[in-house]
C-alpha cells in the first residue's frame, strides 16, 4: 500500500484473473499462496509467476514436512498466453474473488533431508530422490484485502521502469488452508493457517537490493505482516499491517533482528512492530526448516546477477492482551549475492 496521500489504491474483483499483459519483456503475473497446520508441525507454499512475454511461466512447490525433511519443485514450464494460472502441474483456481481459491499439484517433488543442500540446486536435484506428489488445497480468506494497485489521484497509472521494477500491483490477504498432501507414500490433512499475495507488472528479482518479509498467522483474527525492503540508495522501506478481529491496520514501524548460521541462513528471528493505533506488538520466531533458493540473469552488459532467497517456516510467539500466542509463518529473506556475500545490512549487526 502506498505511503503517498496523492496516491490511491484500487483493488478489484476481477484484480484476481490474469490480467491482459504490459508491453514489458519482464511482464509478470504472480499468485503465491502458503498454509501451516501448527498441530502437525507441517507447512507449504506455491508459487506461479507467468512471464508471457518470455514465454515461460515460473512454477514452485515447496513442502515442509513435520520431521524436518523438505518436498521442492521448481520449473520453467512454456505458456503461450495470460489466461489461466495453470503450468507445470500447479493449478491455483480462483471459485469466488476474495473468498475462496483452490491449489492443485500433481508432479514430482525432490525429497530433501538437508534442504540446505539446495545451496547447490545441481547436486540437490541429481543426489536426491524424486517422489510424486499429489496437493488439493481450499483457500478461504479470513481477512480484509490489503493492497491493490496504486494509481495517481486522477485514476491514471503510475509510470514505472521495467528495467528497476518489482510489481506495479500487490495485494494480500490472511486465509484457512484445508485439504490433502501426499509426498511419496506419506499423507496428511491439512487444517491450517495462512496468507496469499498476488502481484502483477514488470519484475526483475535484481530491482531490489534486499527484503525482509515476514507473514505470520495466530489465529483467524490475530496475524502480521513485516516488511522491510531495501533499494539502491534509498532508506529502507518499512511497512505491514496487523489482523485485529476482522480488521486491518497499517504498521507505522517495525525492526527485524535475526540471527544466521555460517551459510548465512535465518536460524532464529526477533520483530518489533508499531501499528497506526499506537500498538506495539513484540515477536520472537523460531525457525523450523529453511530452504535456500536463487535467481540468475544477465543484464545487458552481460554480467551474472544472482539472487538469493531463503525460505523459512517458521513458529513465532508473541504476547497479545495478556497472553502469548503461538503461529506459525514465513520468513523470507531476499539478497542480491555480490563477491560471493548476500548484501543485507543486518547480517554484522543483526538488526533491519
Amino acid at each position: 500500500m502506498s505511503e503517498d496521500p496523492t496516491v490511491l489504491n484500487v483493488l478489484n474483483p476481477e484484480d484476481e484473473y490474469p490480467h491482459q499483459p504490459d508491453a514489458a519483456s519482464n511482464y509478470n503475473e504472480s499468485m503465491y499462496l502458503n498454509g501451516f497446520d501448527a498441530a502437525q508441525g507441517l507447512g507449504a507454499w506455491f508459487r506461479l509467476g507467468n512471464r508471457v512475454n518470455e514465454g515461460y511461466a515460473e512454477m514452485s512447490v515447496c513442502i515442509y514436512l513435520p520431521d524436518g525433511r523438505v518436498g521442492f519443485m521448481f520449473g520453467r514450464p512454456q505458456i503461450v498466453d495470460n489466461t489461466e494460472m495453470n503450468a507445470g502441474g500447479l493449478e491455483i483456481a480462483v471459485v469466488e474473488p476474495f473468498k475462496h481459491l483452490t491449489i492443485n499439484y500433481d508432479g514430482p517433488v525432490v525429497l530433501l533431508d538437508e534442504p540446505a543442500q539446495m545451496t547447490n540446486p545441481r547436486e540437490a536435484f541429481t543426489t536426491n530422490p524424486q517422489v510424486n506428489c499429489r496437493v488439493r488445497l481450499d483457500v478461504h480468506g479470513v481477512s480484509p484485502m490489503y493492497g491493490g494497485r496504486p494509481v495517481n489521484a486522477d485514476g491514471s497509472d503510475i509510470e514505472t521502469d521495467p528495467l528497476n521494477s518489482f510489481a506495479k500491483a500487490h495485494y494480500e490477504q490472511h486465509t484457512r488452508v484445508t485439504g490433502t498432501l501426499e509426498v511419496g507414500d506419506e499423507a496428511w490433512e491439512m487444517n491450517g493457517l495462512g496468507l496469499r499475495d498476488k502481484s502483477w507488472g514488470p519484475r526483475y528479482w535484481q530491482a531490489l537490493s534486499w527484503y525482509r518479509w515476514c507473514p505470520m498467522i495466530f489465529d483467524e483474527g490475530f496475524a502480521l505482516m513485516v516488511s522491510i525492503i531495501g533499494r539502491p540508495g534509498r532508506e529502507p522501506r518499512r511497512s505491514g499491517m496487523v489482523l485485529e478481529g476482522d480488521q486491518y491496520h497499517l504498521l507505522t514501524d517495525c525492526r527485524i533482528e535475526s540471527d544466521y548460521d555460517e551459510l548465512h541462513h535465518q536460524t532464529a528471528v526477533r520483530i518489533w512492530a508499531k501499528s497506526e493505533t499506537g500498538a506495539e506488538y513484540s515477536i520472537t520466531g523460531d525457525i523450523n526448516a529453511l530452504i535456500p533458493l536463487r535467481n540468475r540473469r544477465r543484464d545487458q552488459d552481460g554480467n551474472q546477477l544472482v539472487t538469493r532467497i531463503t525460505e523459512a517456516m517458521t513458529t513465532f510467539h508473541c504476547e497479545h492482551h495478556g497472553t502469548i500466542k503461538t503461529g506459525m509463518g514465513m520468513t523470507e529473506y531476499l539478497d542480491q549475492i555480490i563477491d560471493g556475500l548476500p548484501v543485507g545490512p543486518d547480517y554484522s549487526s543483526g538488526l533491519a
